[in-house]
């Protein structure tokens, strides 16, 4: 008959080989993870990356959205310091040294002069087709680089607008 040797038992014989491998299994398992732990640790690790690059492309977005606004504010300002100047506005962003400066997304700046305009036609329009100014137009085509005249068009919903004469510099899908 075969017995079993317990080696937390007092006063039984311990087999050589269960304590051999018993230290073995105690020493592994405090060496290391197991595979579901590190599985488990990296599922988590993934969700985490996951909700801060969401979160940090949308904060990049929204501080990209804020300096055209205040870059448009700016333009709005050298463009009103023109007109009170010349008696006119300018016919371009050139006259007034600004034809070189691009949008938070590398796009160049869209101006219209509405007083020389042959036309509505260019001129930007709200989601009633009225005309979003009555001096000049100024905006950013935004993230996608493209735009048409209503807002209501989809690829002019992230476009960042001057409207209402400069009453409001915003986001086209704001207006």
């Amino acid at each position: 008959m075969t017995s079993i040797f317990h080696a937390d038992v007092p006063n039984q014989r311990v087999c050589p080989h269960e304590t051999y491998v018993m230290k073995l299994f105690v020493a592994a398992r405090k060496r290391g993870f197991t595979l579901l732990e590190l599985l488990i640790t990296l599922a988590i690790l993934g969700v985490v990356a996951g909700i801060a690059y969401v979160a940090y492309n949308g904060y990049i977005e929204t501080a990209r959205i804020s300096n055209a606004i205040k870059q448009i504010n700016v333009m709005s300002l050298i463009i009103s310091d023109y007109k009170t100047d010349k008696g006119q506005f300018p016919d371009s962003l050139q006259d007034v040294g600004l034809d070189t400066m691009e949008d938070p997304w590398g796009h160049p700046y869209r101006y219209l002069n509405i007083e020389t305009a042959k036309g509505l036609g260019k001129v930007r329009k709200d989601h009633n087709l009225v005309p979003l100014n009555t001096d000049y137009d100024l905006y950013s085509t935004g993230k996608d680089g493209a735009s048409v005249s209503p807002l209501t068009a989809p690829v002019s919903h992230d476009d960042i607008v001057r409207a209402n004469n400069g009453g409001y510099v915003g986001l086209a899908s704001g207006y």
